[in-house]
């Protein structure tokens, strides 16, 4: 009788153990990123090291973490796999994915997009016009402007109680990046919660040769949030390169930077609905 209870309380406790280990092994939340990955090789640079950063942080951080190139996968089933979607280096271009990822963001969905993501130009020389999504849920329009050679910059937090920025210092200082200026004042839009802004003792930003390219004053959100959806718009996604001699040799990593990953994965929590522990 004795041994059957040893047994039966064994048993028992490993039950308890496996449910247990079960249960931390379960993914919080799952992210699903498109990507192309196509001509400019900053923006490819870009592509391959998220692709290398994210399931390290899926793993540390315990969510699931999927990315796909081919874009007919942005479609109602697919989608309904996956709380967070990512963009991280351009968007859909045919009707029937635009569509279908609008009303996964109507429907409650959550959305990072990266940097050139939110690339428009009109007249449309590449296919970039999509007023809904340029216009109302990233509210920027068309790109306007931008400043070269990718460097960094002294970000500036604009809503420090904000869930994505509460745990950033009030300034920091950016990996390097190609930084845009967009069509539309986002500080006029009353949807749009500006998060971060190029801080004054940034400037001038940028090296040329155009003296356009570099930016001596202005107001320049970087990163923003839609109070209409669970979104949020990232200006970061462009390495800098070696394009001047040819080598194409990468020159600097968006992800080398401990402070915009913790903007990062707390972006991306906040979008899931989740909380993490990082100090």
């Amino acid at each position: 009788m004795i041994q059957i209870c040893r047994q039966l309380c064994f048993v028992f406790c490993l039950v308890i153990i496996t449910c247990a280990f079960t249960q931390e092994a379960k993914p919080k939340f799952s992210v699903i990123a498109f990507f192309t990955a196509k001509n400019d090789a900053a923006h490819i640079s870009y592509v391959h090291e998220a692709n290398r950063w994210f399931p390290e942080m899926a793993v540390k951080y315990q969510f699931r973490y999927d990315s796909t190139n081919d874009w007919n996968n942005l479609n109602k089933d697919f989608l309904s796999k996956y709380q967070v979607v990512l963009f991280l280096d351009s968007r859909p271009e045919n009707a029937t994915q635009r569509k279908a990822f609008r009303q996964y963001m109507e429907s409650g969905g959550a959305w990072m997009g990266f940097h050139f993501a939110g690339f428009a130009l009109t007249p449309s020389a590449f296919n970039q016009d999509w007023d809904w999504y340029h216009n109302e849920l990233i509210g920027a329009g068309q790109y306007k402007g931008n400043t070269w050679r990718p460097t960094s910059a002294i970000l500036r937090i604009e809503n420090p109680k904000h869930p994505v920025t509460r745990h950033l210092p009030v300034t920091f200082r950016s990996s390097p990046n190609e930084w845009y200026s967009w069509e539309k004042d986002l500080a006029q839009n009353k949807d749009i919660e500006i998060l971060l802004a190029i801080d004054s003792t940034s400037f001038p930003l940028g090296t040329g040769p155009k003296l356009h390219e570099i930016w001596h004053a202005g107001y320049y959100p970087v990163v923003w949030t839609n109070r209409k959806y669970r979104m949020l718009y990232l200006n970061m996604g462009h390495n800098d390169i070696d394009y001047e001699n040819g080598t194409n040799q990468e020159l600097s990593f968006q992800f080398d930077n401990d402070i915009q990953n913790k903007l990062v994965i707390d972006g991306l929590f906040w979008l899931a609905k989740k909380t993490t522990k990082q100090n």
